[in-house]
């Protein structure tokens, strides 16, 4: 039986598990004014094309209440996770991205206070936060980048009574339901997982813990082997105002946490490197000259904290040789990666380079160490032998990839 929550203002309006009453939120605004839905379908489930998209969320049908633990700089109460976003997922995985350059409001802080919504907007400012201090523009880039994307969120699909951006509102309000369903630190609690300078975990105690709790798999994201984020899947029975949220199974493979020696510290203390019994360990390596990932470098692969070969220009793991040169090109959100093969992309679950790649990754770095989807863990089917060239992956395929490994940049 899938776990369902009631709708988002069905919970501000009648208590629910929400501290927060809809007239805190909303002031005088008539909160009838989203879209009134007759026997709405489930997102992702139906079979054939559905022309009402006020109350079918597409092509974003999986919604992913994302949440964070920032540690440094200590982000947020020490007691709870804080708030990512809310992402509308295509039901294959991939997702649209900033779909209304004229709704990319910038003052999310006036438009929430012109609707009266003070408990929302203290909520947030409380638990929807940016490592960097820099809250309102966390706030800003979230409703751009995926709530412009929500079909069930445009303007077109409120009463005539409709107050422009009235959907910002909505959107923000349905996060924070959503999160407030989802008490992260509290279900870890519950099943012994606390933060900790000294001890660690599975990926397997993780998930039964957050699991049995949702109702379905969760995405767990980890970072240099330190746990920093959840991401809770769901379906919705008609709008994102007024319907249904059901836990879904997540949308593709994206759990980037070892299987074990997994890391959750504490807020603002600092945690001793992990013994060889719980994780592997990193070894010093010399500090290469001038930024990581920026110019030319090369790629290291590196086991267990050693250095263990190269990664050659078509992306794959090589125990001897020349190394390749990389030229790293700064991106808004990171940075792609080229050979003298071609550009370099995440391809099935594959690294790899080539003159095929017409639109490469964007990736991001943990130091020295390249990162993809938040994790600096990458894996193989076993390490190569003299002449082998061996294929690096960003998932281990439910486990069959026994190898772990980072790649590690090198100024060259």
């Amino acid at each position: 039986m899938p776990t369902r929550l009631p709708s988002v203002k069905s919970m501000l309006l009648n208590g629910g598990q929400i501290v927060l009453g809809a007239q805190s939120y909303f002031g005088g605004l008539d909160v009838g004014n989203a879209p009134s839905c007759a026997n709405p379908q489930l997102s992702c489930h139906n079979q054939t094309a559905i022309e009402d998209l006020c109350c079918f969320n597409y092509p974003g049908g999986q919604m992913l209440q994302t949440q964070f633990w920032d540690t440094n700089p200590p982000t947020g109460p020490e007691d709870a996770w804080t708030i990512h976003g809310l992402w509308p997922d295509r039901c294959d995985g991939s997702y649209e991205a900033n779909c209304d350059d004229k709704r990319a409001y910038h003052n999310i802080r006036d438009i929430l206070e012109s609707f009266g919504a003070t408990d929302l907007l203290s909520n947030m400012t409380t638990y929807w936060k940016d490592y960097k201090g820099q809250d309102e523009n966390l706030w800003m880039h979230e409703w751009a980048k995926h709530g412009t994307c929500v079909s069930t969120l445009n303007p077109s699909c409120y009463s005539s009574s409709y107050r422009p951006k009235e959907e910002v509102v909505d959107y923000f309000a349905a996060a924070v339901s959503l999160y407030q369903q989802r008490p992260t630190y509290e279900w870890l609690m519950d099943a012994g997982i606390e933060p900790s300078t000294s001890k660690s975990y599975t990926r397997a105690e993780i998930q039964d813990a957050l699991e049995s709790r949702h109702g379905k798999p969760v995405t767990l994201g980890c970072k240099g082997g330190k746990f920093d984020e959840v991401w809770y899947h769901f379906e919705v029975r008609g709008s994102v105002q007024t319907g249904e949220f059901v836990a879904a199974d997540p949308d593709g493979g994206k759990s980037t946490c070892p299987y074990s020696g997994i890391r959750y510290p504490p807020k603002g203390k600092s945690v001793p490197a992990p013994t060889a019994s719980h994780t592997r360990t990193r070894t010093h390596v010399p500090e290469p000259t001038g930024p990581p990932f920026s110019g030319t470098g090369h790629l290291k692969v590196l086991t267990q904290g050693k250095n263990n070969g190269i990664v050659i220009g078509i992306g794959k793991w090589y125990q001897q040789g020349t190394p390749a040169k990389f030229r790293a090109t700064q991106h808004e959100d990171g940075f792609t990666l080229a050979s003298r093969k071609g550009k370099c992309a995440v391809v099935q679950g594959m690294f790899g380079c080539g003159p095929k790649i017409n639109d490469p990754t964007v990736f991001a770095s943990d130091g020295s160490s390249l990162s993809f989807n938040g994790s600096t863990t990458f894996y193989a089917k076993g390490e190569p032998t003299k002449w082998d060239k061996v294929v690096i992956h960003v998932d281990d395929v439910n486990g069959s990839l026994g190898t772990e490994l980072e790649v590690e940049w090198q100024a060259a």
